[in-house]
């Protein structure tokens, strides 16, 4: 995850207009008039039928879908045309989804039943310009889908459309559309307080993983990513001289003295198989070698794995703080913001999100993955329910690894049909 500031002037369409309609046979031929194929469906025949019937009939779709997001990316809580657009594709198979009241973001249930699990797919871009020359590359300056969220929602509508056409269900499933995964706090939290958990009893989610080949599902039972807090250390000095340090309090020092000692005090104070890890990012003071400056501010991201741990480190980096910048004499202010919790998959929604993908792509499909000091926002849910996180191969198999993140990320698009039937498969086996 990403941490951005919201900003007035990002893409979008503040009003909510629905973008440019959506076909599948205009989708999948580029400008150029240049016709792009569609993929071959790894996990076909695998059932139950009504899902082999429907990918092969609408797999053409899921691309284009996907392609049609990936060109008009939308930032985070920005997402009206992309909200507009999953709107109305479950609405056009008789579903009745509804939109947060913060304008983005689309919740919907499937089925009926007492017994509910969720599925959840986050919908925003990144602020960066894409450098893929993609025939469907971003046509909106300044946002690209460099994360694979454009992905995530062709998945989960997929999904949503082949359970829609289910002779019967189990139980309710429902979709999580979720706005402002970039951004912290992200919109996971909307989805919360718009009461999007009432009622679940599980949630799963996937995440592109360019170093997995396509095929492939990455699950961990435990943590999978890590808590993600922002410090912000504010100092301030009378300032003065630098040929009388002793007349006034050395900022500078004082900054140094932090940013060297916090970190190897909190390895002495938190368990180190907990894998927290405290990072500087950014450092400004003073302009002048001779004159000491009279502020100074400090930034960086404190991470963990360990969810006991993350209840404990803002209080511990107060008192460290304090007790390290005592002996200066410098002022200082502290700006500790929680990020989010780790992403720890329980044991028994682990097993059943492992059933889920060897029944949509085969025991060898299963693929382990590590332990990452990324953020995802995927925790909050965790807070409420129990539930799995799982990362989905992306790779062809072959070249270089675009890793996310970055303006020339590429994803193979089989991938697209492996996460619907993982995700239709999980919902099954949780509700079995």
């Amino acid at each position: 995850m990403t941490v951005l500031d919201s900003r007035p002037d990002i893409p979008g369409d503040p009003e909510g207009r629905v973008i440019a309609p959506i076909e599948a046979s205009t989708a999948l031929i580029s400008e150029a008039g240049v016709s792009m194929a569609p993929v071959h469906d790894l996990g076909a025949g695998r059932g139950p039928f009504w899902l082999d019937d429907w990918l092969r009939a609408n797999a053409t779709d899921v691309l284009a879908w996907r392609r049609h997001i990936h060109a008009h990316p939308e930032l985070s809580r920005h997402e009206f045309a992309t909200t507009e657009m999953v709107m109305s594709l479950l609405r056009s198979v008789g579903l009745k989804p509804w939109v947060l009241p913060t304008g983005t973001g689309v919740v919907c249930d499937i089925g009926s039943g007492e017994r509910c699990v969720a599925l959840r797919a986050d919908m925003d871009a990144l602020p960066l310009t894409e450098a893929t020359g993609l025939p469907y590359a971003s046509k909106n300056d300044g946002a690209a889908h460099m994360c694979g969220h454009d992905a995530h929602t062709a998945i989960l509508l997929g999904a949503a459309r082949a359970l829609a056409g289910a002779p019967e269900l189990p139980g309710r499933v429902r979709l999580i559309f979720q706005p402002a995964e970039e951004v912290m706090p992200g919109g996971a939290l909307d989805m919360i307080a718009a009461g999007a958990m009432e009622g679940v009893e599980r949630i799963y989610g996937l995440h592109c993983d360019p170093r997995l080949e396509v095929g492939k599902v990455g699950l961990r039972e435990g943590p999978l990513t890590s808590a993600a807090d922002l410090i912000e250390l504010r100092l301030t000095s009378p300032g003065g001289h630098t040929s009388r340090p002793h007349l006034t309090a050395d900022l500078v020092h004082a900054l140094g003295t932090v940013i060297t000692s916090l970190p190897a005090v909190l390895s002495r104070r938190v368990d180190p198989r907990s894998g927290t890890v405290l990072v500087w990012g950014a450092v400004h003071a003073g302009q002048a070698a001779n004159a000491v400056p009279q502020d100074g501010v400090l930034r960086g991201t404190l991470r963990t794995a360990d969810h006991e741990v993350w209840t404990m480190l803002e209080p511990l980096v107060a008192s460290s703080v304090e007790s390290l910048l005592a002996p200066t004499g410098v002022g200082f202010s502290l700006d500790y913001r929680r990020g989010v919790p780790p992403v720890v998959s329980d044991p028994e929604s682990h097993a059943l999100m492992r059933a889920g993908v060897e029944a949509a792509l085969g025991e060898a499909a299963v693929a382990g993955t590590e332990q990452s000091s990324g953020g995802e926002d995927f925790g909050w849910y965790l807070e409420h329910v129990q539930g799995a996180f799982a990362r989905l191969g992306v790779w062809p198999g072959e070249g270089p690894m675009a890793d996310i993140h970055r303006p020339t990320f590429t994803l193979d698009e089989r991938s697209l049909l492996c996460g619907v039937r993982t995700l239709v498969h999980t919902a099954l086996a949780t509700l079995a």
